[in-house]
């Protein structure tokens, strides 16, 4: 009976996955893309409502200890499957609009999001890389979904050739901690762990990889290309549910995997999350395109991530799991006011000094984007703001009180950056009569749900908080490394 366990604790992603399988079959026999997205809503709805389940249920492990179950695992896939499911809702009616809606879209994102299912849920080193490579080669396809745009090739092109390059550091890291502790197992690998050449060079080239995965500065070069190239709704998805998802798996090998007294990962963290915070900033603020202006705050946000790992404390990683749920929340939003506006015909509606007058245009829309850009910026009220005061309040409980300067002074100049659209939408005169069309009810009351979520986590964020504070407590953190 072993085996319908396993497939229990693993069932929201064997259901996403047949869920992939079916969407190929019905897009090769019967070219109905409504099926398909219905299919796909309804696969991840299930699949979501037993991860929530999860949450509440107990924690242990599966598949001869390769998975790990319910706790962060549960939370990791509810995060990474509410991020999928609103990018899945509001990118039918994009697709349609930029004539790309096709079925191996959602066929795709499918079987990305079961690899970043098993990735959430690692607790091996094998399943690490079958999730991030699962997740990584379905999201190639689609950054060069637009093929017959150049940047849509670039997008793919560069994504691909860099992500294959990060995954030979990952690998190679994998096979040099193999080799310094005879296991792939998390658990055995920290209680092999030492100080020897082997095992902290192994170390530094696994978190290279990861680095690579969330963009963090100076591995972050693909981002800003491949944001702009690939269609707007799937950049949302590629922005929050595979960064949610590799995060939770960083979160597992920086707390479980790698003791502190092999080496100071902790300041390797400090280090990446300071440059990563800075310049991702920094080159944001000179954006015009809010594309390209989204992903080089898509970089910053790692950065705010990264101090909460670099805390190294139950506080730390219960705020990273927060954040993570926040950034979804707000980043999906965002794009998504981003890819109604681009949709629009005969001005370059991605070009910032376009949106000027948008405001009283479309009054809905415009104050939907207005929240989600107070929220990522961190303003008072918003899931943003919560986000950002737990990560910084648990690198100061840790005395980390130089990096949580950094990250709220970075912070406060990225508010230039996020106000710059709503200074255009509402004080400066258009350029021209742009007539813009109605959103379907499923595109409107996706973001109008995300706009709420936004305000509800940013006012109410106690009872997740306490929640997610509950895992890190008992056997989970009597078997961690955490200093």
């Amino acid at each position: 009976m072993n085996y319908l366990h396993d497939l229990s604790t693993f069932l929201p992603g064997i259901i996403v996955g047949v869920a992939g399988l079916i969407a190929i079959v019905i897009d090769s026999y019967k070219d109905d893309h409504n099926a398909i997205v219905g299919l796909t809503v309804a696969s991840l709805v299930a699949a979501l409502v037993l991860s929530i389940m999860d949450m509440f249920g107990p924690v242990g492990e599966s598949w001869a200890g390769m998975i790990a179950y319910g706790g962060v695992a549960a939370y990791g896939n509810t995060v990474i499957l509410f991020g999928t499911l609103f990018c899945v809702l509001i990118s039918h009616e994009y697709l349609e609009a930029i004539d790309h809606n096709f079925g191996e879209v959602y066929a795709m994102v499918l079987f990305a999001t079961t690899g970043m299912l098993a990735l959430a849920s690692a607790n091996n080193m094998i399943m690490i890389f079958l999730g991030l490579e699962t997740m990584s080669i379905c999201l190639y396809v689609l950054a060069g979904i637009i093929k017959e745009r150049k940047t849509g090739a670039e997008a793919a092109l560069k994504y691909f050739l860099l992500g294959a390059f990060s995954t030979g550091f990952l690998l190679y890291g994998m096979a040099l901690l193999y080799g310094a502790t005879g296991s792939l197992d998390v658990q055995e690998i920290a209680a092999a762990g030492s100080s020897d050449l082997l095992f902290v060079a192994g170390g530094g080239l696994l978190l290279v990889g990861f680095f690579f995965k969330i963009s963090a500065v100076p591995f972050h070069m693909w981002t800003p290309d491949v944001y702009e190239g690939t269609p707007t709704t799937l950049a949302a998805y590629m922005s929050t549910a595979s960064k949610s998802a590799t995060f939770i798996a960083l979160i597992t090998i920086v707390s479980r995997m790698l003791p502190e007294g092999t080496a100071d990962w902790g300041q390797v963290l400090q280090v990446i999350a300071i440059i990563t915070m800075i310049l991702g900033n920094i080159i944001a603020l000179v954006q015009d395109n809010m594309k390209r202006m989204l992903a080089y705050s898509s970089i910053a946000h790692a950065g705010y991530l990264l101090v909460g790992l670099a805390a190294a404390t139950p506080e730390g990683y219960t705020a990273v799991l927060y954040y993570l749920l926040a950034y979804t929340i707000m980043n999906v939003g965002a794009f998504g006011v981003v890819a109604y506006y681009e949709r629009q015909h005969g001005l370059d509606l991605l070009d910032i000094n376009n949106y000027a007058g948008l405001g009283f245009k479309r009054p809905l829309m415009a104050v939907m984007l207005s929240v989600f850009l107070f929220s990522l910026a961190g303003i008072p009220g918003f899931a943003g703001f919560v986000g950002k005061y737990y990560v910084f309040a648990a690198a100061i409980n840790e005395g980390l009180i130089g990096l949580a300067i950094v990250g709220v002074l970075a912070s406060a100049a990225s508010v230039y950056y996020y106000l710059r659209p709503m200074v255009f939408m509402y004080m400066r005169e258009a350029h021209k009569d742009i007539p813009l069309v109605k959103s379907g009810w499923m595109f409107k009351g996706s973001l109008i749900v995300l706009t709420i979520l936004t305000i509800y986590f940013g006012l109410a964020p106690a009872d997740l908080s306490q929640l997610l504070s509950s895992y890190y407590s008992g056997d989970w953190v009597a078997s961690s490394f955490m200093p």
